[in-house]
């Protein structure tokens, strides 16, 4: 599984990715470094997949797209993302049907990779300025979910935004907030603050993906754009074939997070 409280070089990561020996969320895994959802799919969607993401930057916030067939992105030279994310998802027809840690048997030419944003990339960020991140602290995956709220279409893909949710003390939530829209390409500042219901979220103690996160007095639900969005669209748009990261297990690029701060990587 790996140590959810040990600081790994990206390449060191991973490589223990690829070897099975890291198969754990990566959220707190390698501070500093750009972290990214991944979804793969035929080529013939890819423009209209790629026209989804720009028309909906924050939760799909483009880091790198790949030409089809290619498996080592520009952001980490020597990686391959077919091994090097610690879980991935299985699609068909719009319905999970595997959950695997490797993804070669399913490889062809004919696949394009897309690199999305993602917010353990501004955590490191959000610690420095002293908010503390319970789902690190408790060595949990962030709690997620899908909400009523949808994106914008672009060809046959449609569906809904889905939230990444921190808990943050009232007085913080300014300073979450202004820190956070300094990473754009990290899905920004928070969509919402407050009342969940507001987004078509019953029960914050039951998430759709992650794990729940409790919220103490003098708290309140701080909700970002979430890159697991995608794979809510996948389902919705019911896409022949997808692969996509497990929630909470990133693609850790070679990028640095200091390095893109103030500036959105979207294509």
């Amino acid at each position: 599984m790996g140590d959810p409280r040990k600081q790994y070089r990206p390449d060191e990561l991973r490589a223990l990715c690829r070897s099975g020996a890291f198969s754990g969320q990566t959220a707190g895994a390698a501070d500093g470094f750009v972290q990214a959802n991944l979804a793969i799919l035929p080529r013939e969607f890819a423009f209209e997949f790629l026209l989804f993401c720009q028309r909906n930057p924050r939760p799909c916030p483009l880091v790198e797209v790949l030409e089809p067939g290619l498996t080592e992105p520009k952001c980490a030279p020597g990686a391959d993302l077919r091994t090097d994310l610690p879980g991935y998802r299985v699609f068909r027809d719009g319905a999970l049907v595997e959950e695997v840690v490797d993804i070669r048997k399913y490889w062809s030419g004919d696949l394009t990779s897309f690199l999305i944003g993602c917010s353990f990339s501004f955590e490191e960020a959000l610690v420095r300025g002293g908010i503390h991140l319970r789902h690190l602290e408790l060595g949990r995956n962030i709690a997620m979910y899908r909400t009523d709220r949808s994106c914008e279409p672009a060809g046959r893909f449609h569906g809904p935004l889905v939230v990444s949710m921190r808990p943050i003390p009232v007085g913080q939530v300014a300073l979450a907030t202004a820190i956070t829209a300094a990473f754009p390409g990290s899905h920004g500042a928070p969509v919402h603050v407050g009342d969940p219901g507001s987004l078509g979220i019953v029960n914050l103690a039951a998430p759709d993906y992650g794990d729940p996160v409790p919220i103490l007095d003098g708290e309140v639900p701080v909700f970002w754009a979430c890159g697991v969005t995608p794979q809510a669209v996948v389902l919705e748009s019911k896409l022949p074939f997808c692969i996509t990261h497990a929630p909470g297990k990133m693609f850790v690029s070679d990028l640095s997070s200091a390095a893109t701060e103030g500036a959105s990587r979207s294509l």
